[in-house]
């Protein structure tokens, strides 16, 4: 592709994610290339590169269109982003925007006399309100500014950093030293994570699919903070372990390496096609044997839970939630809901908590977790859920470990993961 193709392509792109608010930009991305199997790997990186680094500055590009009183469409974001972002020269934008098939058009009088205004400036401006330059949504910044106080500017702002590439060693059928010699032989660099055991950080941008670790399942990729979860479960060999929105089976993976393929786990979802995902990782890590997979959109199985009353020692609850904490990771969420929104989400994740609960043995854990910032799904779900579930009691993590205390409170700022919260609740 040249240029000006990767730039039509980028616009192309937004408007499909502009024109359809239900679907993830990752998703939009990928059908998009899909489509185009004739664009190279390096043209489809740039043109995703750039389409995600626009939305991570949404806010702000938002308000410099409002600023020098042009329509908000993906054609003038591209222009202004083109001018601020990239500050490319203006000479350039000829080349750019040349009319030509698989081109955008030529640039009319106003958009060039606009882009030439902008050329030079930086992104930022002394006008910006706090909220808008560090891209807050609206709806959540009473939220977040109570809860982080006088660093919510800070907090924010490493949520516009894009995340590294973390990696979980499967501890079943490799160790961190040997996971790190067979990445390195296939040129990816990696170091340990501070606070995951299991984890690999790789230190430059990798390519991981033709990896014998990764091909042979020595390693996943997962945030470290999503480590952490399975890690505070503290499952062992031998146990009776629930994971009860398992997904596509991150986290069940985990336990089941922590348990060194010996006792029993349960993963359950009501979502047939990421549990169906989970069943070829669990073949793939070889911990497939003590996995069983269980769907709760089959009325046979909602009938099985009912009958393994207190019969686990951990049960995890990785709940559904308003995803605020991976906006680095997807910064399209910031702006678009694509499921339930906060209100219907607390309520989901109380009815979680209350069924799950039933299941487990006195001297049990059960473990919730989300992928949230805000307190509404987390510090205010527990304390609701203790004070009507008094068999329970919170299982306060050590302050020394350095990930929050009595919860685990993980942010891109202070941890560089995700963020994440995860509480320890212990039958009585």
């Amino acid at each position: 592709m040249k240029p000006a193709s990767r730039i039509q392509a980028t616009i192309e792109i937004l408007e499909r994610i502009h024109g359809n608010t239900r679907i993830p930009m990752d998703s939009v991305v990928g059908d998009y290339m899909r489509q185009r199997r004739y664009i190279g790997s390096k043209d489809r990186s740039e043109v995703a590169e750039r389409v995600y680094n626009m939305t991570r500055s949404f806010a702000r590009l938002g308000w410099w269109l409002d600023k020098t009183g042009a329509d908000d469409t993906p054609r003038n974001r591209v222009i202004t982003w083109l001018a601020l972002g990239e500050q490319i020269d203006k000479g350039r934008t000829k080349d750019l925007f040349d009319g030509s098939q698989y081109a955008p058009a030529n640039l009319d009088e106003k958009e060039q006399k606009r882009f030439e205004h902008l050329a030079g400036r930086s992104f930022d401006h002394p006008d910006m309100p706090a909220n808008v330059n560090v891209e807050c949504p609206p709806e959540y910044e009473e939220k977040l500014r109570a809860y982080f106080g006088d660093a919510f500017e800070e907090e924010m702002a490493a949520m516009l950093i894009p995340a590294p590439l973390d990696l979980r060693v499967n501890n079943f059928s490799s160790s961190r030293e040997k996971a790190i010699a067979s990445l390195k032989n296939d040129d990816v660099e990696v170091t340990e994570t501070p606070y995951s055991p299991w984890g690999l950080r790789c230190t430059k941008k990798s390519f991981l699919a033709k990896t014998k670790a990764l091909l042979k399942g020595h390693v996943s990729i997962q945030d470290e903070g999503s480590q952490m979860i399975a890690y505070l479960c503290a499952a062992r060999p031998g146990m009776q372990v629930m994971d009860y929105c398992a997904g596509a089976g991150g986290k069940t993976l985990a336990l089941a390496a922590a348990m060194q393929k010996k006792g029993r786990i349960v993963a359950m979802d009501n979502d047939p096609k990421r549990l169906d995902k989970g069943k070829q990782r669990y073949k793939k890590s070889g911990l497939a044997d003590i996995i069983e997979v269980r769907c709760l959109a089959d009325e046979k199985q909602r009938k099985w839970v009912k009958r393994q009353k207190q019969k686990f020692d951990i049960v995890l609850t990785d709940v559904p939630c308003t995803g605020t904490g991976t906006w680095r990771r997807n910064p399209d969420m910031r702006w678009a809901t694509y499921g339930p929104g906060l209100e219907e989400l607390v309520a989901i994740q109380s009815e979680i908590l209350d069924k799950a609960s039933a299941l487990v043995k006195p001297g049990g854990r059960l473990v919730y977790a989300t992928c949230s910032l805000l307190p509404d799904e987390n510090e205010t779900q527990i304390e609701s859920f203790l004070a009507r579930n008094p068999e329970f009691e919170l299982t306060p993590l050590d302050e020394s470990q350095g990930l929050g205390s009595p919860y685990m409170r993980l942010t891109p700022h202070r941890h560089q993961t995700d963020g994440f919260f995860a509480a320890i609740l212990t039958r009585k």
